[in-house]
């Protein structure tokens, strides 16, 4: 059997994104995926051969890009920033550019209350993501404590939720950067309280 196409398994991701995006966790199916994609019947099957598998390759595939993205913020070309202006820049970035893929992040966070396996994948790159924030913000030269970085990630997420599901005129960056000082000083108090216990 041939290796898998990596390129031909991204794109049907990506396909699936944009149904969740468009129709919600109800509209991806395999059929629909593979006409969305371009590509022939059968082929998201062959690839994904449940479609509790396409979801969990789907999750995968948002992680993958959101750590792209977070490579590039902190990349040696870009100018260095504090903490407020990169998660302030991310905020925008996910609700306005890449809105698609955060709605599509929260249909699947809400399907997997029902899918124990979404649930353990979901559980699994959330956990990955706060040694990955916390290696990007020391890369970036920002002082974040460590113990700061899982309270932040979970308002990070509430902030994006708010954002990506209300009207997208409310994204602007003066709106994300409030929202990221709020990330920032609520992280830090809660790694100070933490430090008190």
């Amino acid at each position: 059997m041939p290796p898998p196409n990596e390129e031909r398994r991204a794109r049907l991701a990506d396909a699936a994104i944009a149904l969740l995006a468009e129709s919600g966790v109800h509209g991806v199916t395999h059929r629909a995926v593979d006409k969305r994609a371009g590509l022939p019947g059968g082929t998201a099957s062959n690839y994904f051969r449940t479609r509790e598998a396409l979801l969990v390759a789907t999750v995968r595939r948002v992680i993958e890009q959101h750590r792209a993205d977070m490579d590039a913020a902190v990349a040696p070309a870009r100018p260095r920033r504090d903490a407020v202006s990169l998660i302030a820049e991310s905020l925008l970035l996910a609700a306005g550019e890449h809105r698609a893929r955060y709605l599509a992040i929260f249909e699947l966070r809400l399907e997997s209350l029902r899918r124990p396996a979404l649930a353990a994948a979901i559980s699994e790159l959330t956990a990955g993501m706060v040694a990955f924030t916390g290696a990007h913000h020391t890369a970036a030269g920002t002082p974040i404590p460590p113990a700061a970085i899982p309270a932040m990630l979970v308002t990070y997420g509430g902030a994006l939720f708010a954002l990506v599901t209300g009207p997208p005129e409310i994204v602007t960056p003066e709106v994300t950067r409030q929202l990221a000082v709020a990330i920032v000083e609520g992280g830090i108090a809660a790694a100070r309280d933490q430090s008190r216990r």
